[in-house]
């Protein structure tokens, strides 16, 4: 393959020779306005030149091959989650990014179903309005993730950490909430959890609950058990009245 640098020194040759040829137009010492004409001898060789570079350019781009390098889906250092920009991007197509410290989603419409973040670090991602039925969070670091407008149906976040997440409008029927702790989790008037699969063990520790939807959850049959993690009781933690 012809290197850049011969590639350069070509072009710059035939430009410099067409410039300077004596065909180029090169100013008549002996006119009466040598000034004038030297002016306009220095606009050819500038035309001259201008065109080897155009003609550099052209040949650069079709001579040298695309190269992508595919970027890792997390840093080295997984414990930080989207707080460094490499581990903003989920391989499967959910993201976030971070910006001026906040992290901002970009996984609108996007599809996650059977997605596999099993014991993840996913403090911080974004999965706003995506869809991600049927995947697997068992275990998963979810402390302050977005599930603004998500269709979680069917995934399952047994033992995820899911404290200060937003679940504002997101969809959980046949989710699995089995010892997942959801403490301080924002919740408003619209978030529904009719459907929900398992909350046995969960934790819901000052998460402010819409009042039909904590009768729910407290007449829920799994209902039941302590958070193996933070000891505390599930019926407690929702404030069911027994």
């Amino acid at each position: 393959m012809v290197s850049f640098q011969t590639a350069f020194i070509a072009a710059a040759a035939c430009g410099g020779a067409a410039a300077f040829s004596p065909s180029g137009g090169l100013p008549n010492l002996n006119a009466r306005s040598s000034q004038i004409q030297l002016h306009a001898s220095n606009s050819i060789i500038q035309e001259r030149f201008s065109a080897a570079a155009t003609a550099l350019l052209s040949f650069t781009l079709l001579t040298t091959p695309l190269l992508t390098t595919p970027q890792s889906a997390f840093a080295e250092d997984p414990s930080q989650g989207a707080s460094l920009a490499a581990n903003s991007k989920i391989t499967t197509g959910g993201a976030s990014t971070l910006q001026s410290g906040r992290t901002i989603a970009i996984t609108r419409g996007v599809n996650l179903d059977n997605s596999n973040f099993k014991g993840q670090n996913l403090k911080g991602v974004a999965f706003q309005q995506s869809i991600v039925r049927d995947s697997d969070f068992r275990g998963a670091n979810l402390v302050g993730a977005s599930f603004f407008d998500a269709t979680i149906d069917g995934s399952d976040f047994e033992n995820a950490d899911m404290s200060l997440c937003n679940l504002e409008m997101a969809q959980l029927n046949r989710a699995n909430l089995k010892n997942a702790i959801m403490r301080e989790m924002y919740v408003s008037g619209s978030t529904l959890f009719e459907g929900v699969k398992d909350i046995e063990g969960s934790d819901w520790t000052d998460t402010q609950l819409r009042k039909d939807q904590q009768k729910y959850l407290c007449n829920h049959p799994t209902a039941k058990g302590t958070n193996p993690v933070t000891g505390v009781d599930t019926r407690e933690s929702l404030m069911c009245l027994d």
